[in-house]
């Protein structure tokens, strides 16, 4: 059996590397704070879920070509990770979800680029803490090699399940357009404009999320699984999701979270992409003013809605009937 290498020491990577570990899996963490916990095993980026013993935890990124890479560092980080270690790997799987700001690119595209090896990326809606924990999770691993069914098969346990595609990128591009609507709804409910609020942002968001993921030439079915649908209902209801929380501090309730936000640099990523692409996302574009400090959110609700009026389904994912 593969040795699993996680890369990134954070509370995905780490709740990555309990789990597999718990199935028996043989698991080095990798990370630069790794020293931190090495006697204690108590991560404090995942407190309350001691690291195994079992799990081999180093600072240097050592993988064999026999290897699976997982690759939990922060996506803003993620070319320069690789660029910095070169690993050759027999498969690099992106667990980070977002679009380099400097680029446009998604992660499966960065590792084909800077890695010899079989590109895949495993996403959906998922806390740390309950892959941890062994709570009931499932996710999609999406490739377009022929390596899918093994990872499948080596990376999903009794409580872990997941599922297959062949679509890479409709899969990245929900994991991360999600976030920047889980800014949106988070703005609302600190904001206080209301559940109802909510729910109109979470649908019309998805309805921006399938315009671009099909400009970019992913399958809309995509966005309607675990990585599109799924993702986004968990990140925009719980207070759990940084990027939700994020979004409740924006509007005006409770503290910005310390840790990693990576829908802050996305919406500003993706309004790029959208330009560049004719693809009208408004609500990207609110988050993006907002987080740039653009716009103010009352002029943010006010040019949302005073939009015009236009047509629901299937209009919603069609680039060349919506605009």
């Amino acid at each position: 059996m593969s040795k699993i290498v996680v890369a990134g020491a954070g509370a995905f990577g780490s709740a990555l590397a309990v789990a597999l570990d718990m199935a028996g899996r043989d698991v080095t963490l990798v990370g630069r704070s790794v020293e931190v916990f090495q006697t204690s095993r108590d991560n404090p980026r995942l407190k309350g879920v001691p690291i195994p013993r079992s799990i081999a935890l180093t600072t240097k990124l050592e993988v064999s070509q026999d290897d699976l890479l997982l690759l939990a560092v922060p996506m803003q980080s993620l070319s320069g990770y690789l660029t910095d270690n070169t690993p050759a790997p027999r498969a690099a799987i992106a667990c980070c979800k977002g679009v380099d700001l400097a680029t446009g690119r998604g992660p499966t595209a960065i590792i084909d680029d800077l890695v010899d090896a079989p590109s895949a990326i495993l996403t959906g809606p998922s806390f740390a803490a309950d892959i941890a924990r062994g709570l009931p999770t499932a996710l999609v691993v999406a490739t377009q090699s022929d390596i899918g069914e093994d990872l499948q098969e080596t990376l999903s346990t009794d409580t872990l399940r997941l599922y297959l595609s062949n679509d890479p990128i409709g899969a990245e591009l929900g994991g991360a357009l999600k976030n920047v609507i889980a800014i949106a709804c988070g703005i609302c409910i600190g904001a206080g404009l209301g559940e109802s609020a909510r729910a109109a942002l979470m649908t019309r968001g998805m309805a921006e999320m399938l315009r671009m993921a099909v400009a970019m030439g992913a399958k809309p079915e995509t966005l309607a699984g675990l990585a599109g649908f799924g993702d986004l209902s968990l990140t925009c209801t719980s207070e759990q999701s940084r990027n939700f929380s994020f979004g409740l501090s924006l509007g005006g309730k409770g503290p910005a979270p310390s840790a990693t936000t990576e829908g802050r640099h996305t919406a500003r990523a993706i309004v790029k992409l959208a330009e560049a692409k004719g693809v009208d996302m408004p609500i990207a574009k609110m988050v993006a003013g907002v987080v740039e400090e653009k716009l103010t959110l009352e002029q943010a609700l006010s040019l949302l809605l005073s939009r015009p009026l236009t047509k629901e389904w299937p209009y919603a994912y069609r680039p060349d009937l919506h605009r």
